[in-house]
């Protein structure tokens, strides 16, 4: 038995490895999130900025999208060749595609090429996703001592948000030093380009590592798995406990992850027009406040369980992200909350159908919104489109008697679809163009940025040692990885759009919070209901 103090150090050599690698992962990754409302000017046709903004985030979900098939991939492989090879494998893969939309021609030089070949490498991102994640957080796992499975994968889960500040900082800092033509013209392509550093980085350090020792006993012995697909999704004993594991738990927590962070983010800039250098320090101070309380909730969720705390930060999310997002718009632009409630404005047209038909057409438009041709057609898509491209929040009621249009600015009426007439009437409301950077309640934006950032670590930090206890040793990197990548990447992945989606179509800021409560109650009631408390288990079986 080798002495404590030697134990510490191998695993905190395995911890600071495969967190690093995940880190530049998921920093390769979140570089095209972080500049997605940026690449709709880039790599889309001009004329419609809204249609714009709203592919760039479908594809964003895109990259998302191919996760699970990614975690079939290599979930089978990991559980048939190894840990360590395996997501070896998905960081070259993730790497090389990330460096290379950094070369990429934009939609002014080669055209519908332009779109078609970011989404190709955006595939070749989520697939590599999909395998680096259950590798990272197994590998860790099965290295922990028992009792402290919690606290260790709790580094790997800060490896998500630390990504995303890398991100953030990087791009915060080319675009402080630029200027904004030089950052369209070329400098976006800096941070991809890293990736080809970072890649050398992580292969280097991954190349140290030795198997894990739960999956070199298994294979010593011949336990190991010839079918690790059949057996985790056709065999039903697993299959139920797969089902659970998404629809009970990662659903849930892949809303509330991308909630905290990645909407809030776009929500500030793009809702609320605060501008960007403000927004990305807000977030990243919230962003490093949030990863110690990853940690700690991994090391909470050792003494008291995984499950409780899981569906406490859900719970928490289905009550408070109403009032939280409300709370935010009131701190970043104080001027658009006091015109929203002194001046609302209403779209009275003949459209309507009333808010759960509105909210339901909302995800229909956006699946109509990935496809290039998105411009307004009819009348009130006109109208909605010119409230959208100023930044008006709106509501949507009934059409007026004499008007198949009209638009309501604080009660007073203009009939028929006129932009210089809307134009007039919008004037004397004082909706702001953009947040005032003086009127930025900052230590009240961090604040707030903060609690969703604690949700986030409370369904976050402990949930890779939860899907580690759940599953057996031989089949544990198929079977994990599909739950948390459909949760993960379907559920949260495609937040950003569907909610943006709902807030253009209904003209609501807040409309689109509606798909994360739902969802996060979801989980809340099936996991309450059919997940089992996993710290004490042995995952050496």
């Amino acid at each position: 038995m080798a002495a404590p103090a030697a134990l510490d150090r191998k695993h905190s050599l395995v911890i600071i490895a495969s967190s690093l690698g995940t880190v530049f992962e998921w920093y390769d990754f979140y570089i095209y999130g972080t500049l997605a409302a940026f690449f709709g000017k880039l790599f889309f046709p001009a004329g419609n900025e809204t249609a714009g903004y709203l592919s760039s985030l479908a594809l964003f979900g895109v990259g998302f999208s191919v996760r699970p098939f990614g975690a079939l991939v290599f979930g089978r492989l990991g559980d048939i060749a190894g840990r360590k090879y395996t997501f070896l494998v998905t960081i070259i893969v993730m790497g090389l595609s990330t460096a290379l939309v950094g070369m990429l021609p934009t939609y002014a030089n080669i055209g519908f090429w332009a779109p078609v070949l970011l989404v190709v490498l955006r595939l070749a991102q989520g697939l590599a996703l999909g395998g680096e994640y259950g590798g990272a957080a197994i590998y860790v796992a099965e290295h922990a001592p028992d009792g402290k499975r919690g606290l260790y994968t709790g580094w790997i889960q800060t490896t998500a948000t630390l990504g995303l500040f890398l991100a953030l900082v990087v791009i915060g800092v080319l675009r402080a030093v630029m200027t904004p033509e030089q950052f369209s013209a070329w400098g976006w392509r800096v941070p991809f380009l890293l990736s080809f550093l970072l890649l050398v980085v992580s292969v280097y350090i991954r190349l140290k590592l030795e198997e894990s020792p739960v999956f070199a006993e298994m294979k010593a012995q011949g336990r190991g798995s010839k079918a690790p697909l059949t057996e985790s999704f056709a065999r039903w004993d697993n299959g139920k406990i797969v089902l659970k594991a998404l629809f009970g738990a990662t659903a849930g927590q892949g809303v509330v992850w991308y909630g905290g962070q990645f909407y809030a983010l776009y929500f500030l800039t793009t809702t609320l027009k605060v501008d960007y250098v403000t927004t990305y320090v807000m977030v990243a101070t919230s962003l490093v406040l949030g990863a110690v309380m990853l940690v700690g909730f991994g090391r909470l969720s050792d003494s008291i369980g995984r499950k409780k705390i899981i569906m406490a930060g859900l719970l928490l999310a289905v009550f408070t992200y109403q009032p939280i997002f409300r709370g935010l718009t009131r701190a970043a632009n104080p001027a658009l909350a006091d015109a929203m409630q002194r001046s609302p404005v209403v779209l009275a047209t003949s459209e309507y159908e009333g808010k759960v038909a509105l909210t339901i057409a909302a995800l229909g438009d956006a699946a109509k919104k990935i496809v290039l041709a998105g411009k307004p057609k009819t009348e009130t898509d006109k109208a909605r489109n010119f409230l959208n491209g100023r930044g008006i929040p709106f509501e949507i009621a009934p059409p007026l008697p004499d008007s198949p249009i009209a638009l309501s600015v604080g009660g007073s009426v203009t009939r028929g679809f006129n932009d210089k007439a809307w134009e007039a009437a919008l004037a004397p409301a004082g909706y702001p163009k953009k947040a005032d950077p003086a009127g930025v309640n900052r230590p009240a934006v961090i604040a707030l940025l903060t609690v969703l950032l604690a949700y986030v670590a409370m369904v976050y930090g402990p949930i890779a040692a939860f899907l580690v206890e759940l599953f057996p040793t031989r089949i544990r990197y198929t079977s994990m990885s599909l739950p948390y990548h459909i949760g993960n990447g379907w559920f949260g992945g495609f937040l950003p759009l569907i909610a943006a989606s709902i807030v253009v179509f209904t003209g609501d800021i807040y409309a689109g919070l509606w798909f994360p409560i739902l969802v996060a109650a979801m989980s809340f009631v099936i996991g309450v209901i059919v997940l089992p408390e996993t710290k004490d288990r042995d995952i050496r079986a």
